[in-house]
């Protein structure tokens, strides 16, 4: 077999959008025809540069390749142009690529990529979903207001989710680590007191932020959620500050998770250096599927469990859960139900009762759509995602619209 032929589709998400602005997807296609698909998630250019990017990868270093040689392939867009450095905008081009491989191999061989990666550790796969919205709730209001959470939250335990996530406590800007509001704080113990009320003892709470706090911000925020025992306190921190992290680990009394944002073994292997207790990569950005396998061996390693991340399309959730389907350490994996994500794959992935149980269909065992991904492009100019310029606010409440990308 040889890697041929390369497509790119940039599908948007029907408002709200959640999973984000756009979602890349690649098709990779042997010279014997074989067809493999992958996900490239949230890069920090635009999707028309990305796909210069995807381009550019694949024809350097895959193109006319035997797509069983993923290790040398990862070598040498790991090295590209003098680097053997994390590169979160190649290796995000890479993750998808090589996801595309192991859908190809698995189909040549008519066994699933969970098959490959060392059998089936975990027949019923434990998921988390974030608290989005209910069809009666107003999206602007929803995100400061702990009574819809609990009724988000509520929604998720009566359909079989032991686990939920939640981030009440304000914005993440440009300017980095800020010291949290009081109003923030307030919010946060609220919201944390109104979800534990509504799930009992039926659900974890997972306290999620996106790093946008310094390490003393994010200990005065572990103290105001203490005593509703979160699961795990979310990426407390911004990526790069690891000292903040390890403090973070040291003192705040919680469980910390992260990895979102990180790409490849080095950047995993430095938050674990940190104390982190659940490492939480996205399989589209953190080097692919082989990439995150050594990844959750090294967290083993540690003591630590894994927790795949997910806030992009159902490809890269197909690729998360195979992933987490062999491995001895898994705590949980995020998921996102829309019907968009479902009708994408054609329904060929789905939660029952909080877990996900993957089939023996070959390769990532889904089946595209792609004439309703080639129906939904994206038009506009946003990136995946959008980090707020605007300072966090002292002098009033902060108006967080949590994930949402677009007003529904």
């Amino acid at each position: 077999m040889k890697l041929s032929d390369l497509e790119i589709i940039v599908t948007a998400p029907p408002a709200p959008g959640w999973g984000g602005h756009y979602w890349i997807l690649v098709k990779l296609t042997t010279a014997c025809g074989i067809t493999g698909w992958g996900e490239v998630y949230a890069a920090s250019v635009g999707p028309e540069a990305m796909r210069a990017v995807i381009e550019d990868v694949f024809a350097r270093h895959m193109q006319d390749e035997n797509p069983e040689n993923i290790e040398l392939m990862f070598r040498h867009a790991y090295s590209a142009g003098f680097t053997q450095r994390p590169d979160l905008t190649v290796m995000g081009a890479f993750s998808g690529l090589e996801i595309a491989c192991w859908d190809i191999l698995g189909k040549a061989r008519g066994r699933p990529v969970w098959a490959l990666l060392g059998g089936m550790m975990n027949q019923r796969i434990r998921c988390y979903s974030y608290l989005y919205p209910l069809p009666h709730h107003d999206i602007s209001a929803f995100w400061t207001s702990p009574a819809m959470a609990a009724d988000s939250a509520r929604d998720l335990v009566a359909r079989g989710y032991t686990a939920v996530k939640f981030d009440p406590a304000g914005p993440y800007t440009i300017r980095g680590g800020h010291m949290p509001a009081l109003s923030d704080l307030s919010l946060s113990a609220r919201t944390c007191a109104a979800v534990r009320e509504a799930v009992g003892t039926h659900a974890d709470l997972l306290f999620g932020t996106h790093g946008q706090f310094t390490g003393a911000g994010a200990l005065r925020m572990a103290r105001a959620i203490m005593d509703y025992d979160p699961l795990w306190f979310e990426e407390p921190v911004p990526p790069d500050d690891l000292s903040g992290l390890a403090e973070v680990c040291r003192a705040s009394g919680l469980p910390v998770a992260t990895g979102e944002r990180l790409t490849t073994l080095p950047e995993f292997r430095a938050a674990l250096d940190a104390g982190v207790a659940i490492l939480q990569p996205a399989l589209g950005r953190a080097g692919g599927i082989w990439e995150a396998r050594k990844i959750a061996v090294l967290a083993q390693s540690y003591g630590a469990q894994i927790a795949p991340h997910l806030y992009a399309g159902p490809v890269e959730w197909a690729a998360n859960l195979h992933m987490a389907a062999t491995i001895p350490n898994l705590l949980m994996a995020e998921t996102i139900e829309t019907p968009f994500h479902d009708a994408l794959i054609r329904g060929a992935i789905g939660v029952e009762e909080g877990h996900v149980s993957l089939s023996d269909a070959p390769g990532l065992g889904i089946e595209v759509d792609e004439a309703l991904a080639r129906a939904h492009p994206f038009d506009g100019d946003h990136l995946h995602l959008q980090m707020q310029e605007a300072p966090c606010r002292y002098d009033g409440d902060n108006a967080f619209q949590g994930g949402a990308p677009r007003d529904g």
